[in-house]
């Protein structure tokens, strides 16, 4: 699969070599997010989590968990900060990221910082998040720094859960419409939110079955790159049910090496404005691409 270019790779180039370098077509003109209203709230995740899981509407740990992809589409927006973390052969790599995210339309931008390469400074890559789509600025291996690329996320073999360094934050909770084995672990807090505490493992391919249209195209990619659809996951959701933080951890094999990657996604200011412009065709790199 594409991310197996990591296992080559030393130092904060590992995460550029890990990008897929296809280009086609640029969206032209920008497109604005709403920024919606916070839900009333719903049952406290953490009083809910005590009845049990059941799968039924009547509540328990798996039915909070697999409701918070649709409980964020009602809160609409917010702030987005990611985690990648790799580890293979005793090399551990670390990709942070901070943005924002429109959780209706499936759109976002995140900053992420590549970590420090011997004397090299970090570098800073720009992505914009959009169904079927991921577009990359400053993406080093030859490309100018004024330039887009465009890599269209159903042809990556993980569906851009880890390959661009940010898992996006839409797939990232949709995952958790597959959820399952869920028991409350405890209370927790997270940027000082009260927050359930959960824990279970997910299943990519039904979760891909199971996606609205805009997410179901990458994560049926997902489905069949990783060596197995299993997912374990952390969750976090406040008193109203919205996740606030969900980590997966994904393994795969690069050769004879296993290679781990925790994906760490933390939600917060909702309601947050999300206005967005997709580079027209004009910046879109259409050259060759290094490594």
């Amino acid at each position: 699969m594409v991310v197996r270019r990591l296992g080559r790779a030393g130092g904060a180039d590992a995460a550029a070599t890990a990008v897929a370098a296809a280009v086609a077509a640029a969206l032209a003109g920008c497109s604005p997010g709403a920024a919606d209203a916070v839900p009333p709230a719903a049952p406290r995740a953490g009083a809910v989590a005590a009845s049990g899981e059941r799968d039924g509407a009547g509540g328990g740990p798996l039915h909070a968990v697999r409701s918070a992809p649709d409980l964020l589409e009602r809160a609409g927006t917010s702030k987005a900060g990611t985690a990648l973390e790799m580890t293979t052969g005793g090399t551990r790599l670390t990709i942070e990221g901070e943005g924002v995210y429109d959780f209706r339309a499936g759109r976002g931008r995140v900053r992420i910082l590549l970590p420090e390469d011997g004397d090299r400074p970090r570098r800073g890559i720009t992505e914009l998040f959009t169904p079927g789509a991921l577009y990359m600025k400053n993406r080093g291996a030859g490309v100018p720094v004024d330039k887009w690329v465009r890599v269209d996320t159903t042809t990556l073999a993980d569906g851009n859960l880890v390959t661009g360094g940010a898992t996006d934050p839409g797939a990232a909770a949709g995952l958790l419409r597959a959820a399952r084995g869920v028991a409350h672990v405890g209370e927790a807090r997270v940027g000082g939110v009260p927050v359930a505490h959960y824990r279970g493992t997910t299943d990519i391919g039904a979760a891909a079955r199971l996606a609205p249209p805009r997410l179901r195209g990458a994560l049926a990619a997902a489905a069949k790159g990783f060596t197995t659809d299993t997912v374990p996951f952390d969750a976090y959701l406040d008193e109203a049910g919205r996740l606030r933080k969900v980590r997966h951890r994904f393994s795969f094999a690069n050769g004879e090496r296993e290679v781990d990657v925790v994906s760490t996604t933390v939600l917060y200011g909702f309601g947050t404005p999300v206005d967005l412009c997709f580079p027209p065709r004009r910046d879109i790199y259409a050259g060759k691409i290094a490594g």
